[in-house]
């Protein structure tokens, strides 16, 4: 299906009105690095290029819209009975962001061509919740892999092991999803700097520790609150798309997604509630390609679009 959207778009707004708005099966890899239903909200310092840019991440029944309910019963009734066990097991909070998830991985799973993939970015808080809903919407026999990302950085507390590590959800839409090999160096050299094994490299596996946190002093930090590596976008994006394909970031933030698809080229769009993401699109194009960016080229949109797919 056609994309009823220009390459390099950037959204501001409700990426669930925006999400409806977009045509069925036009992109072919989402990444989703959604709130974690922390209990916390976040602020960009106030010194930050991202300044200004911030999201609560505190659910309650009364975020709610009362008509979602109705969505997902129609869509598939084993998620309104998830999203109730939810509850009970653990918090109407829980309950709550579930509910919020829903309604937008449902919009997902439409726009996703059928060679498609989504990656769900969340961390253990959620995810054990969250890939039952996955396995609910996408189909349990679409799971390809729960990737840990592990990294060093951050705290540590003496009442429980460091927590140093996010997980990431991938699914297929359907068995004949893209998937490309990718190859990282054997960790094992021998005394000349060779691996002795085939100079490849390894298959990738499903805990990645190779890819660490941004540092808090480093020149790719935004100071965006949740910031993530343009290496781990860019593995993810090499991982299960082809040049020329259309990669959707409907929680876009500081649009390291976008940044990450350009240079790999890639067709890309984001979304974010924030007016700030699209004032840090242009600025971090301005930093990674110099004087070749056109701040034209960036199409920004706070507008619903309305699908032109042919209903036969």
């Amino acid at each position: 299906m056609e994309p009823n959207f220009v390459n390099r778009t950037i959204w501001t707004g409700d990426n669930l009105d925006i999400l409806r708005g977009l045509n069925s099966e036009c992109v072919d890899l989402v990444y989703a690095d959604p709130p974690f239903n922390s209990n916390r909200n976040y602020l960009a310092p106030p010194d930050s290029p991202a300044a200004g840019a911030g999201f609560k991440d505190v659910w309650t029944p009364s975020d709610l819209d009362a008509s979602w309910a109705d969505d997902l019963a129609e869509s598939d009734p084993t998620v309104v009975h998830l999203l109730s066990g939810a509850g009970m097991t653990h918090s109407a909070g829980m309950q709550s962001y579930l509910t919020m998830m829903a309604v937008r991985l449902l919009e997902m799973r439409r726009v996703l061509a059928p060679t498609g993939s989504v990656y769900l970015h969340c961390d253990p808080t959620a995810s054990h919740y969250l890939k039952q809903l996955m396995d609910a919407l996408f189909g349990r026999e679409q799971f390809r892999n729960e990737i840990v990302w592990c990294y060093s950085s951050g705290g540590a507390s003496k009442r429980h092991f460091a927590r140093k590590h996010d997980v990431l959800l991938l699914y297929g839409r359907s068995r004949d999803h893209v998937h490309n090999v990718i190859r990282v160096p054997y960790a094992t050299q021998d005394v000349d700097g060779r691996s002795g094994f085939h100079p490849e490299g390894k298959m990738l596996q499903d805990w990645w520790a190779d890819i660490g946190i941004i540092s808090t002093t480093g020149s790719e930090r935004s100071g965006y609150p949740t910031q993530k590596p343009l290496k781990l976008l860019q593995r993810i994006i090499t991982a299960s798309s082809n040049e020329n394909d259309v990669v959707l970031d409907p929680f876009a933030g500081c649009a390291t997604a976008c940044v990450a698809a350009e240079k790999l080229n890639r067709q890309w769009v984001g979304i974010d509630l924030s007016p700030k993401s699209a004032e840090l699109v242009n600025e971090r194009f301005r930093g990674e390609f110099g004087d070749s960016f056109r701040h034209d080229c960036i199409t920004t949109r706070t507008d619903i679009p309305q699908r032109t797919e042919v209903r036969l």
